[in-house]
Parts: structure tokens; sequence; C-alpha cells
């Protein structure tokens, strides 16, 4: 069994006054086909937490560790930790022109399995994939996310996990920005992949409404940079009733 292990994770950047902590001492094991939300109230950390999963250079790891079945993330590049079968979801999706999106699809495929996928079976996967996400077949032509709306960027973000299978996905607020109708659309993408290939997820968000569709096995309640409590699916209710208020002691963060 896959397993993503995060212990005592201490996370700063640098500032104009100099370095400022971010994370301070998460721990977080999240295990193949388990789905984990975090949640928590702006400035908490919870953006940092994917981004330093990613491998993004911001961010300066001053202690703690990140392993995937027992090998060292941290240590790995970018590239390394996605061929490894780490996924992120960006809450705000980048556009890259002159790069279309079947083009871009397939070398990403190529990258993570060494080979190029035959081109038929190719083809017929993202074909299933745009079809079940409701993406007009038009966007495999268009450029990466150029033009796209906010929720067109987001299932584009899902066809990507279908069809490149990782081992975990960390989906940093994959619902802002989306409609009802479009919301369920990406959950069921998020549901499907899990089904089929077991996939891990780290699920951040603000709100519940997500979490009718994806449903979660754990909550962790993220503030100050470390996660104050955790349970069951039942604990989005009570902070979707109650808010954050009891954690927070002082000023945010990130």
């Amino acid at each position: 069994m896959s397993t993503l292990e995060i212990r005592d994770l201490h996370v700063s950047i640098a500032t104009d006054q100099g370095p400022k902590e971010i994370l301070r001492g998460v721990d977080l094991t999240i295990n193949k086909g388990e789905i984990h939300a975090i949640m928590g109230p702006n400035g908490s950390g919870k953006s940092t937490l994917a981004y330093t999963i990613a491998g993004h250079p911001r961010y300066t790891v001053d202690s703690g560790s990140i392993t995937l079945d027992g090998e060292d993330v941290l240590a790995m590049s970018v590239d390394e930790r996605a061929k490894a079968g780490l996924f992120l979801a960006m809450q705000y999706p980048v556009e890259i022109p002159g790069v279309t999106v079947s083009n871009f699809l397939r070398t990403a495929k190529t990258a993570l399995d060494g080979e190029a996928p035959p081109l038929r079976s190719w083809v017929k996967d993202l074909k299933s994939s745009m079809e079940a996400l409701r993406m007009d077949r038009g966007f495999s032509e268009r450029n990466v996310n150029e033009g796209f709306s906010g929720g067109e960027k987001k299932r584009h973000e899902i066809v990507q996990l279908e069809l490149l299978k990782p081992k975990f996905a960390v989906l940093d607020e994959t619902d802002s920005g989306l409609d009802v109708d479009a919301l369920k659309i990406v959950s069921e993408g998020v549901n499907r992949v899990k089904e089929s290939t077991g996939l891990g997820v780290l699920l951040i968000t603000h709100y519940t409404r997500i979490l009718r569709y994806i449903k979660p096995d754990f909550v962790h309640v993220f503030v100050e940079g470390r996660i104050a409590e955790q349970g069951g699916a039942e604990l989005a209710d009570r902070l979707e009733n109650e808010g954050y208020d009891r954690f927070v002691t002082e000023t945010p963060v990130a």
C-alpha cells in the first residue's frame, strides 16, 4: 500500500523582514485510497503545504520530512516528484501559450511512463475523459488554459488527473470558481479516478459543498500553520456551523 507521510514539517518563506515561518510542525499520513480534507481560515498555510509537497522553490523546508513509500520527497526535483506519483491541481491553473492541450498531456504522459502511449489508445482515452468531464473535444487543440473559463481550467486539471494516474493528488481549492453543475462534474471525475486507481487525495477547501460529492475519510482543521483538530466527515459540518473562531489565537501566517 502506498503511503504519503509528512512528519513535523516546518516551512518558511523569505520576506523583507527576514524568514517568516508558515508551517509550524505538520504531521499527516495519507494512505492509498484515502481522502483527507484540509479546512481552515484564509492565511492558515493550507496552500503552502500543497506547494511544499509539489516542490515550489519559494518555500524553504526548515525541518521535518515528507516521504512517499519511504522515499525522501524533499530530495526530489519537481519532475521527480511527479514521476514518483505526486500530482498538484492548482488553485489558479496557469496558461501555457503555444502548447496545445493534446500535446501537453501526451508529453506529460510520455515523461511519466518513459515512453509515448500508443496513439490510438491515447486518443480514445483523451476523448473519453473529456466527454466524461463535458469538455468539448475542440479544447484539445487549444493552448493550455488560454481563454478557458475558471470552470474549464478546473475540468482540465481533472482530465490531467485521470490520464496521468498519480498515486496521490493534492487538490488546492479545486472547488473555487465552480458553479453547482461544474462542481458536481469535477467531483465525479475525482471519485472516478479514485475508484479506478486507488488514488489518495489531499483536498484543500474552505467550504463543505464539495464534500457533499467527494466524501472525506478524515477532516483536518488547519490553523496558524498546524493541524489544530482532526476527525471524520462530521467535523466538516461542525465547522460549517461554528466557523474557526475557537481555533484562532493570532494573526494568520500566510
